[in-house]
């Protein structure tokens, strides 16, 4: 795909739900609704919040193969990005994406051991517009 990152980002960057492919302990996908990453390295790095009792982190703990999709239903068009996902709870990652009305959902601030990120690194996607589909490597 010619100029991926700058199609797909700018795509990424207009849309306000991500969408979040796991794998259960049956080996069956799981997909799941989230609010727009926090923070995108290019179209390789993303960061999102969640909660660190949720069944996606331990989902993530057991198999890190992962895949992101965003949908712009507007023009009918959108991107599979798959890859690996990473649970961070150190203290630098949870900073690196914390915004102060995440109190409402973590109430004991930044610290809140129920606050955890996630961190998706790409290897791949697929870019579906204009009625024809197009993988990609990320680099």
């Amino acid at each position: 795909m010619r100029d991926a990152e700058k199609t797909v980002g700018g795509m990424i960057d207009k849309l306000k739900v991500a969408f979040l492919g796991s794998v259960d302990a049956e080996g069956f996908p799981n997909v799941k609704a989230m609010l727009q990453p926090r923070k995108r390295e290019g179209i390789k790095t993303f960061y999102l919040t969640t909660n660190t009792s949720s069944m996606r982190v331990a989902q993530f703990r057991e198999n890190n193969r992962a895949c992101v999709y965003f949908c712009d239903s507007r023009f009918f068009r959108g991107v599979m990005l798959r890859g690996t996902m990473e649970v961070l709870t150190e203290s630098a990652s949870k900073e690196l994406i914390w915004e102060a009305g995440d109190t409402l959902y973590y109430k004991e601030g930044v610290a809140d051991p129920d606050y955890c990120v996630l961190k998706f690194t790409a290897i791949s996607g697929r870019y579906y517009s204009n009625f024809s589909s197009e993988s990609f490597t990320v680099d």
